[in-house]
């Protein structure tokens, strides 16, 4: 008799560690692809062997993108796409499907969190345009995707989440709010889309990404200093946790929140994490 630990589902199993993150034959689709956390991670699965799908507001960035991967021997292709417009997003994954055939990682990682005077100040286009962006979009593209994959060979969704929506300050308000929702939603999904996908969030604290340079780097200093690793991340610390939640490394995983911030959740306050 199989002993319950010895006992596999349908996940790929291999003895050899390095099969674990593997991605060859698998099509990923990463939104916010372009730059900051989604260009590391696009650079990362089109490395590790998956076709990738650049989906970005920007149609130049998204082909430029592609094109860089495909110059390092992978297979890719951009797609402009505005992730908090439903057509927008029936046209994505439209064409990620006609290009590849299918779609095996979904990444939502596109997110925006506009500066604000006072919360009375929030507009209704500002808060409507986080929650569209940051909730909205990862809800309707996960639906669509989801449902293919249930439908087919089942995959992997991976939400970009942020500590802003356990540790919400002031300045990010609608934006903490929103990656709440995204923390429950990925909660919802992997117990509807189960047994067949999987679906996990990342949880990402302060990134020196493009979206830095704006900071006051004196400030930034002084809130790192109370983080165990006493620092903001790399864009390329994300990559370990991504492949982690694509391939068969995390088969057991779903419905999970994964933390990456150097420790900052259990510190001192911080604004949200930057793409």
């Amino acid at each position: 008799m199989i002993g319950v630990h010895e006992r596999t589902t349908s996940a790929k199993v291999d003895h050899d560690a390095s099969g674990l993150f593997d991605l060859s034959g698998r099509v990923a689709l990463v939104t916010g692809g372009t730059r900051g956390l989604g260009l590391a991670i696009a650079r990362a699965f089109s490395s590790a062997g998956a076709d990738v799908v650049v989906a970005s507001r920007k149609e130049d960035a998204c082909r430029d993108v592609a094109a860089k991967l495909r110059a390092a021997g992978g297979r890719a292709v951009g797609h402009a796409c505005h992730v908090g417009r439903w057509d927008d997003l029936e046209r994505l994954v439209d064409a990620a499907y006609g290009e590849f055939g299918r779609v095996d990682v979904l990444v939502n990682n596109a997110g925006v969190s506009p500066l604000y005077p006072t919360l009375a100040g929030v507009s209704e286009e500002l808060f409507d345009k986080v929650i569209a962006v940051n909730l909205k979009g990862p809800f309707r593209l996960s639906a669509l995707v989801g449902e293919r994959m249930v439908a087919g060979d089942g995959g992997s969704i991976i939400n970009i989440s942020s500590t802003g929506a356990v540790r919400p300050t002031g300045d990010i308000v609608p934006y903490s709010a929103a990656k709440a929702g995204l923390n429950a939603l990925t909660v919802g999904f992997a117990d509807a889309l189960g047994p067949k996908v999987r679906v996990n969030a990342i949880m990402p604290g302060p990134f020196l990404t493009t979206i830095a340079e704006s900071w006051d780097m004196d400030m930034l200093a002084e809130r790192t200093r109370t983080y165990p690793l006493r620092r903001a991340g790399l864009a390329a610390e994300i990559v370990g946790a991504a492949l982690y939640l694509a391939g068969d490394a995390s088969s057991y995983t779903t419905g999970s929140i994964l933390t990456v911030d150097g420790g900052a959740q259990w510190s001192m306050p911080t604004s949200g994490d930057a793409r």
